[in-house]
């Protein structure tokens, strides 16, 4: 436990920590009713997302390694060809290239995605956030 919890620091930070409000970012909306709003780290992007109801991100593809966490409502999410309700709570591990994408219903639904490397296609809003 000790070691999880160190405070000796075995090398040297490469960029200051900082606060972000989630709120006070402006969403990017690829799809009407589906709204992003990326957080940029040094080497993964956490990219926080807001369904509306009956809105769908179509089945899609990418090169980044996604961890898909529901905090709030439900959504089908298909992946790799499988499709299952999801709710907060859930978490789905998508590997780069794998098939995926998500529908809600008559319900909203809010989730976090945790891309690593960042998400390339998020990455020039992730980057004008993080200086503003």
């Amino acid at each position: 436990m000790t070691e999880h919890f160190s405070t000796e620091a075995k090398g040297t930070p490469t960029a200051p920590g900082r606060y972000v409000t989630v709120g006070d970012i402006d969403p990017v909306e690829f799809v009407e009713g589906l709204a992003f709003r990326p957080v940029l780290g040094q080497s993964a992007m956490a990219n926080f997302v807001s369904f509306e109801p009956n809105t769908t991100a179509p089945l899609h593809v990418h090169e980044e390694e996604q961890i898909t966490i529901v905090v709030e409502g439900e959504f089908e999410f298909t992946l790799d060809g499988e499709t299952r309700t999801m709710r907060a709570g859930d978490v789905a591990v998508i590997p780069p290239w794998v098939p995926h994408g998500a529908h809600t219903k008559d319900t909203t639904c809010r989730q976090i995605d945790v891309f690593t490397p960042p998400r390339t296609s998020l990455l020039d809003h992730a980057r004008k956030q993080a200086e503003s």
